[in-house]
């Protein structure tokens, strides 16, 4: 909530000004009032507030008068002048002093309104460059991590608000999907739910998809009550912006120096993003009886599917272990252990069977990469879909029993993928019966023709998914697709997953 001070020496307008405002809101309110001038300057040096809505004409010291000592103090409060004078001087001396805007008697309620808004957002974009450019010099993440000086450690504090005695600040990350976010714009959404809230909540920007928030309440405000505002926090994002976040909390702090040790603690907790999902708050208690029991792969059977080619039994396997066998209440420690241990199967097949050089095929570096950028576990079924799918097309392509035939016709799909091809046309350039040649051809490849078609074509899309910033469309055009539906269809049915999806496990 941003503070507003009025000032006003005719007490039956000081207080039609406080009561024609909903304050609560424009996420303002109203911390002092006073009678002139030099009243108004003891009180914003006590406690400075953000706005100050002043009268020009006044005793003892007036309104412009009362700006030019609070502008020696702060270029950054904004400042609205109510006068009954339409004159240029003021105006012009109203210009010199930054002023908002400059109001003539009667007030307004509608002008007032949409002054204390353009006031807010001028804050914000203040503070923003103000965060930004303090991030450029040394940075709010090396603050956070503790590897500033006290001398530059000090700079920040000046940055934050000021803690009372009765005064204690809950830290958390909250992580954003930015696949949610629809425009660049979206970001500021959040920034209006925080300061619509009743509580006061200051939000440090750290990267694109990543907010650190300060939340101040009273010494008696318990764990609970903090998990519910956020829990409600992100409900409104989710129905009004439709922007999904995943939240965790550290504990309490009344001193701005243990800051670094709340985002550790929150930092870590951002890991159970895995088997929470976006949409969840979560803090350290949430954890604490979390299972450490290893799931158990069937390793055999995985291998004697893959090898078998058996692609519908291997990602049925893989469905099974993700989501019917790892609950939520596990430690997420046992969902890495258990992604590393296929990865390592998979990458046992690949080099027993000489895939590992194939350029469609990840290595196990990348493989682990991946797992840890994955955003929960259906990301994580999601490459192993992929990669099982991937390892039984080349167990196919790869084995050696084939006919001249068969040969030609693999190494002209690869060649003319994006040409209009069938079996007929193909029949008639090799001077065979259709339907034989289908047969041979299912026989060998282990798939009909149009689906060794169709699974080259996903391959080659894939590939350019993850390793280009063509556009979906696009690439479907590329690939023989002209129709992006039909395209996303396809490529769902070989991978398991959609086109769009894919491309979010790679972060460009």
């Amino acid at each position: 909530m941003k503070k507003v001070m009025l000032v006003e020496d005719e007490e039956f307008i000081l207080q039609g000004i406080l009561y024609i405002i909903d304050w609560k809101d424009i996420s303002m309110e109203v911390t002092a009032m006073a009678h002139n001038g030099r009243e108004a300057l003891e009180l914003y040096k006590k406690d400075p507030v953000d706005i100050v809505v002043t009268d020009v004409e006044m005793p003892f010291m007036n309104g412009l008068q009362l700006l030019e000592e609070i502008r020696k103090i702060s270029s950054r409060t904004r400042c609205i002048i109510l006068s009954g004078y339409d004159e240029f001087e003021y105006a012009r001396a109203a210009l010199k002093l930054d002023v908002e805007e400059y109001i003539l008697k009667p007030v307004n309620e509608d002008l007032l309104n949409q002054a204390l808004l353009h006031a807010g957002k001028t804050l914000d974009e203040i503070d923003r460059k103000k965060a930004d450019s303090m991030d450029d010099k040394m940075g709010w993440h090396r603050f956070l991590k503790g590897n500033l000086s006290p001398e530059e450690e000090a700079k920040f504090y000046e940055l934050l608000p000021k803690m009372g005695e009765d005064t204690k600040v809950y830290a958390a990350l909250m992580k954003i999907d930015t696949e949610t976010l629809e425009r660049a714009e979206d970001f500021h959404e959040i920034q209006v739910e925080l300061q619509k809230s009743p509580r006061q909540v200051k939000s440090i920007y750290l990267a694109p998809d990543l907010l650190f928030l300060l939340l101040y309440t009273e010494k008696s405000t318990e764990n609970k009550e903090i998990l519910e505002f956020y829990a409600g926090l992100q409900n409104r994002l989710e129905s009004r912006r439709g922007i999904m976040s995943f939240l965790t909390v550290s504990d309490a702090t009344e001193d701005y120096k243990e800051l670094p040790d709340c985002y550790k603690r929150a930092s870590k907790l951002q890991k159970y993003r895995m088997l929470e999902g976006y949409g969840s708050c979560i803090d350290e208690s949430h954890i604490q009886q979390r299972q450490s029991a290893d799931v158990v792969i069937d390793e055999l059977l995985l291998r004697k599917t893959i090898l078998k080619k058996d692609k519908e039994g291997a990602l049925n396997y893989i469905e099974d272990l993700f989501i019917n066998n790892l609950k939520s209440e596990v430690n997420v420690d046992v969902l890495y252990q258990m992604t590393l241990k296929i990865a390592m199967i998979l990458q046992d097949i690949k080099v027993e069977y000489k895939l590992i050089q194939s350029s469609n095929l990840r290595d196990l570096s990348d493989i682990i990469e991946k797992i840890y950028q994955a955003d929960d576990i259906l990301g994580l079924k999601a490459i192993f879909t992929s990669e099982v799918t991937e390892i039984i097309q080349y167990l196919h392509t790869e084995d050696s029993h084939y006919t001249p035939v068969v040969k030609q016709i693999m190494a002209e799909v690869q060649k003319n993928y994006k040409e209009d091809m069938n079996l007929k046309t193909l029949s008639y350039k090799y001077h065979m019966n259709a339907s034989y040649l289908g047969q041979i051809f299912q026989k060998e490849a282990g798939c009909s023709f149009a689906q060794y078609l169709s699974n080259t074509k996903n391959s080659i899309a894939k590939d350019l998914i993850l390793n280009t910033n063509m556009k979906i469309n696009d690439i479907a055009r590329e690939v023989g697709y002209p129709d992006t539906s039909y395209f996303y269809r396809k490529f769902k049915q070989c991978y398991g997953v959609s086109p769009a999806s894919l491309r979010n496990m790679k972060k460009y």
